[in-house]
């Protein structure tokens, strides 16, 4: 690539797609083009070869996807898979069509079996049942890479597909319906210190910046209390006194262990393979030569490091100085246990993260509070 290369960022406005629109502006790219949804609905297949037959763009970025926790992705089991199977199928499809130089598709690391082996290798994939909850996400995403495989072995594609680990960061969802684990104890910790210091003020501000359900701000002090009491956040008054005690109740056990990635450090690998690697080259780093089947040439994108739901929350709760009672209700689903990737190669393809957890949930409460 060189600095007035044409770059189609689908899906630029999600966590993913912002973090490298980001990355690449920093470094100098000006020759970016981006659709919003109502501009263009990636799922038409119409619409998305009229765009690619106009703009022609010379390189892909694959960030658009339908996307959502645990609850959403059991929930509209249909919908994920339905949406981004047609995303994909339309967006790497009219690529080759096109003659897309790079294409960078991103899936998710829930790509792998339930029972994977820890931490997981490229290789694992397709060797077991997936986790069901979110089962349809990650076949989509499954059939997603297996495209860019194949497009690459029948047409001389130049597809790259990479698997992100957990991702947090600038830009991410923190609506309490459909958020990820992460940014969504973020928020609730932020709303239940808020309860604990009586500060209504940044209750009904949080409100009104993302209402839940249709509560916002302007609503009484009872609805909010109970919007909040039905995600977990449950404040009572303390007698003769003004603080609140507070106590917050999260999904599962606690005990299953997840790896989380700063998105900027995700944006930084996947614009460092745009400009520096190619299919070929991951080829040659897991060594085919003796085989006749090529397969799982997809790039795990993470830290290789995992830290429990329970210590997460307690990390949370320690920044945003919350002093209630974390609470944990075994009767929801933990989703699987452990999800740590090996991302050894990447780290061979000459790339490792720079931020740490710690100094991330820092980072991630700063942009909570707009700071």
């Amino acid at each position: 690539m060189n600095k007035l290369s044409k770059i189609y960022i689908a899906g630029h406005r999600g966590l993913v797609g912002s973090a490298i629109t980001k990355n690449l502006t920093e470094k100098g790219y000006t020759n970016l083009v981006f659709r919003t949804f109502e501009e263009l609905d990636l799922t038409d297949q119409k619409a998305v070869e009229e765009f690619f037959r106009q703009e022609k763009p010379e390189y892909v970025i694959l960030a658009a996807a339908k996307v959502g926790g645990i609850i959403a992705n059991n929930t509209y089991r249909g919908q994920f898979i339905y949406e981004n199977i047609q995303i994909q199928n339309n967006v790497i499809h009219q690529s080759y069509l096109n003659g897309v130089k790079k294409l960078l598709f991103l899936g998710s690391t829930c790509i792998y079996p339930k029972n994977a082996p820890q931490p997981m290798p490229e290789d694992c994939l397709l060797t077991d049942v997936l986790e069901y909850t979110n089962e349809p996400y990650a076949i989509a995403k499954i059939a997603g890479l297996k495209m860019c495989e194949s497009y690459n072995l029948q047409y001389g594609t130049n597809f790259i597909s990479v698997m992100p680990t957990n991702l947090y960061g600038p830009n991410d969802n923190f609506n309490l319906e459909t958020s990820h684990v992460l940014p969504a104890m973020v928020r609730k910790i932020h709303l239940a210190k808020s309860l604990e210091d009586n500060n209504w003020y940044a209750v009904r501000e949080d409100l009104n910046k993302r209402p839940v359900e249709g509560v916002d701000g302007s609503a009484s002090e009872k609805d909010i209390l109970g919007i909040l009491d039905k995600y977990g956040i449950e404040s009572r008054k303390v007698t003769e006194s003004k603080s609140q005690k507070v106590s917050l109740a999260l999904w599962g056990s606690g005990k299953p262990y997840r790896e989380f990635l700063w998105s900027e450090d995700m944006a930084d690998a996947c614009v460092f393979l745009l400009e520096n690697r190619d299919f070929q080259d991951v080829i040659n780093s897991a060594d085919y030569s003796n085989s006749k089947e090529i397969r799982n040439t997809h790039i795990n994108i993470g830290t290789g490091k995992e830290i429990s739901i329970r210590e997460l929350a307690e990390t949370i709760k320690k920044e945003i100085e919350f002093e209630g009672d974390i609470l944990w209700d075994a009767s929801k689903p933990d989703g699987t246990m452990r999800k740590l990737t090996d991302p050894s190669k990447l780290h061979n393809l000459g790339w490792k993260h720079n931020i740490e957890l710690e100094e991330g949930i820092k980072l991630m409460y700063k942009h909570y509070l707009g700071k």
